[in-house]
């Protein structure tokens, strides 16, 4: 585990040593970093893709659409449709922090072009808003189960550098918290904005099942290389 006075509290994981590609995952609402661990040795992904992934907590902190109960947030949640009234204050501090976990893989010798953001619910909308902000290209986003928060800034604020980028996007059909009309949006702006979206849905609430990671770690072989 890494801690920093300035960066994330994360949990790491390297499938071999002296990894050559990252993938910073990203927890939902609630969760933890330990929330997604269990999915490195489902992907299965060869022996020789020396890959760290990085899973940091989100801050504590309370949150209005649970009675103001202090929990890991990326942001805070205000009104249940998600999107009428926004933390954009929140969701930009986050982007700096995610930002900053880019930076220490840049530092300890991987370019942001090996590096993969993920995330699920929460974590999904802050892949996307950070991802489409950044400087630098990524090798590619993975957002699950989530939604394009700010979608009325992308346009405007969205950089040229990953408009080529694969992006990774799946949902459940009966998803009851993130609802699939929001995610089919997302992608339809993202769409619209020029991004190349991989489009997946699965018959499941708001969880992850055995075909997603098998689809996701598909995916990782093609962009992590």
């Amino acid at each position: 585990m890494t801690s920093s006075t300035d960066l994330l509290d994360c949990v790491e994981i390297e499938t071999t040593p002296a990894p050559t590609h990252s993938v910073i995952w990203l927890h939902g609402l609630g969760a933890d970093a330990n929330d997604f661990v269990p999915v490195v040795p489902e992907l299965r992904l060869p022996s020789s893709l020396a890959v760290r992934f990085v899973f940091p907590n989100a801050p504590v902190q309370p949150v209005t659409i649970n009675g103001g109960m202090v929990m890991r947030s990326w942001y805070d949640i205000l009104v249940m449709d998600l999107v009428r009234q926004e933390d954009a204050a929140g969701i930009r501090r986050s982007q700096a922090a995610i930002e900053a976990l880019i930076a220490r893989e840049n530092e300890r010798g991987i370019p942001t072009e090996r590096i993969v953001l993920a995330g699920f619910s929460q974590g999904c909308a802050m892949t996307l808003h950070t991802g489409l902000r950044l400087k630098e290209k990524l090798a590619g986003m993975i957002g699950l189960s989530g939604y394009l928060p700010l979608i009325d800034m992308a346009a405007s604020e969205h950089t040229p550098h990953n408009t080529d980028t694969p992006i990774f996007l799946a949902h459940g059909t009966y998803d009851p918290v993130v609802a699939l009309v929001r995610a089919e949006a997302s992608r339809e702006r993202l769409t619209q904005l020029g991004y190349a979206v991989e489009w997946h849905t699965y018959p499941m609430p708001h969880a992850v099942n055995p075909q997603e990671i098998a689809d996701i770690a598909a995916f990782l072989r093609r962009v992590l290389v």
